[in-house]
């Protein structure tokens, strides 16, 4: 009963993820669109920064952007934020259902480190508040006052953070850490600098003095990170259903890749938007990157199968359906054995010799390619168990 209240936990917060993440990628933007696209109008208050003229749904509308507040407060004023707030809110609940309840599952690897799950968590939460710290600090650096050598930093920066986190958690474990710590980085901007600059902006108006500028320049910079950010975030919280991208030896270089891309295209749309020459380069430009992805999750995967002409040992079916059976099918079984498991995850059966060859490319990507199952390697098959079940397969495939 426990597992299947977890289970059904686990997709109510699933969806409230993305419908929130949704509401919030949607309406950043939107007025980063719209930020961009402003003219300036003749007609407009002077503390106005411009305006533009949408259409939608059957109707026009006229938006106003004052540099940095109207002479007059309006009576009612819509805030953006629960829309970032209930997207962590849930992005956490869910990394602490599915991630931390079975971390001994997905977060520890013991191949890459020996640790016990409660430490890991700890070290998980730990991290999310020290790539906070650390980016926020540098914004309020000196490196702050430099957008380019900012973004040169925090790429480096994200991208070492990434490669440490592959020596502590499990590859799976890392990527989703990643994408926790991009979140949380995200989200505090908001919590713990634009909507706070906001409201001083507003308490300023209404005590009738002039807002700060410095306040509104201090939330566009945050904003503008958001934008850049926001594509490899959503990149990472879907990664663990790839185990091509987050178990292989190139996941680092994949995961730089992945932060260039989503680079280039906020990049494009920042000038497409603008009104200015748009550089359609930047979509070459991800093209050729996520070929690169492709072909490093090919070369990276495990060695026994880089050359599919070479001469393999003969290994007969009964020996690769009793490595399944004893490494896999604690799980993937009718009825699992493994505690927290109501159901054979996605619904994968491997108890019988039917279902193993049914199933035999995803066993050979998942626990041979990619090294992705057993999660955390919790059944301790070995690499020369792997390197059988890979050749067994292979051999399985040829005689279809």
């Amino acid at each position: 009963m426990e597992a299947v209240f977890v289970d059904f936990l686990s997709l109510c917060l699933r969806w409230l993820h993305m419908i929130a993440g949704m509401a919030w990628i949607g309406s950043s933007f939107y007025f980063i669109h719209l930020d961009l696209t402003l003219k300036p109008d003749p007609h407009l208050p002077a503390e106005a920064q411009g305006a533009a003229w949408e259409v939608h749904g059957g109707g026009f509308y006229q938006m106003v952007k004052y540099l940095v507040a109207p002479q007059r407060m309006p009576d009612k004023l819509a805030w953006f934020k629960w829309e970032a707030y209930t997207t962590w809110l849930s992005g956490f609940s869910l990394l602490v259902v599915t991630f931390y309840l079975n971390a001994q599952l997905f977060l520890v690897d013991k191949t890459v480190l020996d640790i016990e799950p409660i430490y890991a968590i700890g070290l998980s939460i730990g991290f999310l508040i020290a790539g906070w710290l650390v980016y926020d600090a540098t914004c309020k650096s000196s490196l702050g006052r430099n957008e380019n050598v900012l973004a040169a930093f925090e790429f480096v920066f994200l991208v070492a953070v990434f490669y440490g986190f592959l020596h502590i958690f499990s590859d799976r474990g890392a990527f989703i850490e990643m994408g926790a710590l991009i979140g949380t980085m995200m989200v505090a901007n908001v919590f713990l600098v634009i909507i706070p600059n906001q409201k001083k902006m507003v308490a300023s108006l209404i005590a009738g003095e002039t807002p700060d500028a410095e306040l509104g320049l201090q939330g566009k910079q945050r904003s503008v990170h958001n934008n850049y950010l926001t594509l490899p975030v959503v990149f990472m919280m879907i990664s663990n259903h790839y185990p091509l991208i987050f178990g292989t030896k190139y996941n680092w270089v994949i995961f730089a890749l992945v932060l260039g891309i989503g680079f280039v295209i906020r990049y494009f749309y920042s000038f497409h938007h603008a009104g200015k020459p748009s550089p359609w380069w930047a979509w070459g430009a991800a093209a050729v990157m996520m070929g690169l992805i492709g072909w490093l999750s090919w070369i990276g995967s495990n060695s026994y199968q880089q050359d599919a002409r070479a001469i393999r040992p003969h290994v007969p079916f009964s020996q690769v359906q009793e490595i399944v059976t004893a490494r896999c099918s604690v799980c993937h079984a009718a009825t699992p054995v493994w505690p927290g498991f109501a159901a054979a995850p996605k619904g994968l059966f491997l108890d019988t010799a039917d279902n193993i060859r049914a199933h035999a490319d995803q066993i050979e990507i998942y626990a041979v390619r990619t090294k992705a199952m057993p999660p955390g390697n919790v059944t301790d098959i070995s690499d020369a168990d792997r390197n059988l079940l890979g050749n067994g397969l292979a051999q399985l495939a040829s005689i279809k």
